[in-house]
């Protein structure tokens, strides 16, 4: 099916989602690093240390899942409250002197100022993020940290290797497919916007 897709590459709120992302991002990326694939060699090295650490055996299942449409379908108040939890939890107040409450005003600006036209009629987006906005990308990533907190801390408990890169998602399990398959059907229902398709 065909899905069209508004660019808004060059829209009004650009520079503002470019600053954010410019100064969140890199708080993203630190914070987060144990469970972020970056690229396909960062994942070959968390696999290789896994297998270092003899917890790879013949009947390790690999697990990928996709969450569909996740810049589209994220909720926008929703996620403004999960960016500020975020920066709350890993100790910050302001970030590069804007307090959060600027921080959490201007996020709220390229996420709710979206509109086009299309057959003559105006339109703005009430879901989701507009694509092409960098600071999309980092939302729906920190979105997607609060999300995930259970999968991960489930995977940490029994040393197995969880990653992802954005809305993809890689993990080790050495436990019964029906366990993994139940653990995963239950975390299709953790969020009504977030719904992932898997393959073990």
């Amino acid at each position: 099916p065909v899905r069209p897709i508004e660019n808004t590459i060059h829209a009004p709120t650009t520079n503002i989602s470019n600053y954010l992302d410019e100064i969140i991002r890199p708080i993203f990326d630190k914070e987060c690093q144990n469970t972020t694939i970056i690229d396909g060699s960062s994942l070959i090295q968390a696999l290789h240390q896994y297998m270092r650490k003899g917890l790879f055996k013949s009947t390790t299942l690999f697990c990928t899942f996709d969450i569909r449409n996740l810049y589209t379908m994220l909720p926008q108040e929703e996620a403004l409250n999960i960016l500020i939890e975020f920066l709350n939890i890993h100790g910050y107040t302001k970030v590069k002197g804007i307090p959060l409450e600027t921080i959490r005003l201007l996020a709220s600006i390229v996420l709710k100022e979206n509109v086009f036209v299309y057959g003559k009629k105006i339109y703005q987006q009430v879901l989701g993020g507009a694509m092409g906005s960098s600071f999309t990308l980092t939302l729906a990533n920190i979105f997607m940290w609060k999300w995930q907190k259970e999968l991960v801390r489930r995977q940490d408990m029994t040393c197995e290797y969880y990653g992802r890169y954005i809305d993809d998602v890689f993990m080790t399990w050495n436990k019964s497919e029906n366990a993994l398959k139940q653990i995963l059907e239950n975390a299709n229902t953790w969020h009504p916007n977030i719904k992932l398709e898997y393959k073990i």
